[in-house]
């Protein structure tokens, strides 16, 4: 644009010829008269490349591309498969991957693979439409690399949005995730938009209807909420959340965050989600935060209880003390052949009896696993002693912590000191004491009884309860404050007549 500039302005107030401004500018004749005719530079065009390495390739890409019409949609070729293909079963073609890229793009663009759609822009209202979704993310939880699966949800009024982790997708995390977005929020939204995930829909059928799964139902009763389900394979349906998931990851899951434990990494998404009301979407007027506070007074009320999120089941204790919960063994303080009543949690499971919650366990999602705890099982061993040694339940302490080191060598004192049978027993009333008073001080004083180099059973339980022994000193009293209450002794001269006196 400049360089037309210039030659109209050499023609008009210069030289004054085509060919004195050509020679002058270094340019050719052509251009001259391009831009003496009009201000604007004519559009370049680009001149096609010759690609003949490509050109022996073209008819095997075609014929993919045409087999891949009646392929599924996520298992079709792309690029850079075909590139591969093009390496092993055509190994005397040589070409780059890019011209192929290059020309399987314009090919799927031809062919209608590809698709550039309109979008509408959409206006929401304050309340009125929150959308959900699930994503994968990667933690380091106590040091070791782990793929979370992560809840969210996205006010489409404020833009505020509520993340939580879970192990898995499983439905009860599905429904705890709306109770605490809800919460977060402070409301519930009229309509929730979603995809068509297993944990709501059963049943995809024609157009919008979907079949959906009974505790879904029960439970959008509950909160009085109206569901909405995107078409299969329309994920631009629920943009917002969509857009939310990659913001969210690219800016609180970079780099890749370290907790100790799931609870540890939920507060630091509470507090990234804390952390984003500050900021302003688009041209919004106002923040993420302010949003929120404005449409608080929008939302449905919180309901006065909550919907029972637990998946109930009746199992029987077995003769080694477990109930089967899903495709796992949990040890239960029960005698066998006793039915109990055992919820599913997202995080627990746990194990009530004749109204009492007899066991919690954490939650495992193997497949056939034994998740026991050695307190289970302390009645059983005081009878049966020489089963503690090698017992799963004392491993799994030991794997998980609970069975320090200075453990094992008071057990060996009091092996020494009483024999295998009576020591173990001592042991499991140590034991025992632990589950009483706290694990914290059966530690510390294990640990003073091995300094002070004692393995008597009474020792520990003395330095467990040595600070219930303490009372409090009675205050001293200054002797000047007494003698106010001092008093002459009692006269007894009187009575000395009586001594000479005959007793009749």
């Amino acid at each position: 644009m400049e360089l037309f500039e210039e030659i109209r302005r050499e023609y008009e107030f210069g030289v004054g010829t085509i060919k004195g401004v050509a020679k002058k500018l270094g340019i050719h004749r052509r251009m001259v008269r391009q831009a003496v005719a009009n201000a604007v530079p004519p559009m370049r065009k680009r001149p096609e490349r010759k690609r003949p390495r490509l050109e022996g390739v073209v008819p095997f890409i075609n014929a993919i591309l045409e087999a891949d019409r009646k392929a599924p949609r996520k298992q079709r070729h792309t690029s850079h498969r075909i590139y591969q293909r093009i390496g092993s079963e055509l190994p005397d073609q040589s070409v780059g991957e890019s011209s192929v890229r290059r020309y399987v793009g314009r090919r799927k663009r031809e062919m209608g693979f590809v698709v550039n759609e309109t979008f509408v822009p959409q206006s929401y209202s304050w309340g009125q439409e929150a959308q959900i979704d699930w994503y994968e993310a990667s933690v380091d939880l106590a040091g070791e690399r782990q793929t979370v699966q992560v809840f969210c949800m996205r006010s489409m009024g404020s833009g505020g949005a509520f993340h939580r982790a879970y192990p898995r997708a499983t439905q009860q995390a599905f429904l705890e995730g709306h109770e605490l977005a809800f919460a977060y929020f402070s409301g519930v939204f009229r309509v929730l938009r979603y995809d068509n995930l297993a944990s709501a829909v059963k049943k995809i059928l024609r157009g919008y209807r979907r079949e959906e799964t009974e505790r879904f139902i029960a439970f959008r009763s509950h909160w009085k909420f109206q569901a909405e389900f995107c078409t299969p394979g329309e994920g631009h349906e629920k943009g917002g959340v969509e857009g939310e998931a990659g913001y969210f990851r690219r800016n609180h899951w970079v780099p890749v965050p370290s907790a100790q434990d799931l609870a540890d990494l939920n507060a630091q998404l509470l507090q990234g989600c804390r952390d984003d009301e500050a900021r302003r979407i688009g041209s919004r007027p106002q923040t993420v935060g302010e949003g929120i506070r404005i449409e608080h007074d929008h939302l449905l009320s919180l309901a006065d209880e909550g919907f029972s999120l637990a998946e109930e089941s009746f199992p029987t204790v077995d003769s080694k003390g477990c109930v089967r919960v899903r495709t796992n063994f949990y040890s239960v303080p029960v005698k066998p052949r006793a039915v109990v009543h055992a919820k599913v949690l997202p995080a627990y499971v746990e194990v009530w009896h004749e109204g009492r919650c007899v066991a919690r366990h954490e939650r495992s999602y193997r497949l056939q696993q034994q998740v026991l705890d050695l307190e289970h099982y302390l009645e059983v061993l005081e009878r049966k002693p020489g089963a503690l040694a090698g017992s799963k339940p004392l491993e799994q302490w030991r794997q998980q912590g609970r069975w320090p080191s200075s453990y094992d060598r008071f057990w060996q004192e009091l092996m020494v000191r009483h024999g295998r049978q009576s020591g173990t027993r001592e042991m499991i009333e140590l034991v025992q004491l632990g589950r009483q008073h706290g694990y914290a001080k059966l530690d510390e004083a294990l640990n003073q009884a091995l300094e002070l180099g004692c393995s008597d059973t009474a020792a520990v339980q003395h330095l467990m309860s040595r600070d219930q022994l303490d009372r409090a000193v009675a205050p001293r009293l200054e002797v000047l404050s007494l003698m106010a209450y001092e008093r002459p002794l009692p006269s007894v001269a009187n009575y000395d007549h009586l001594l000479g006196q005959e007793v009749c």
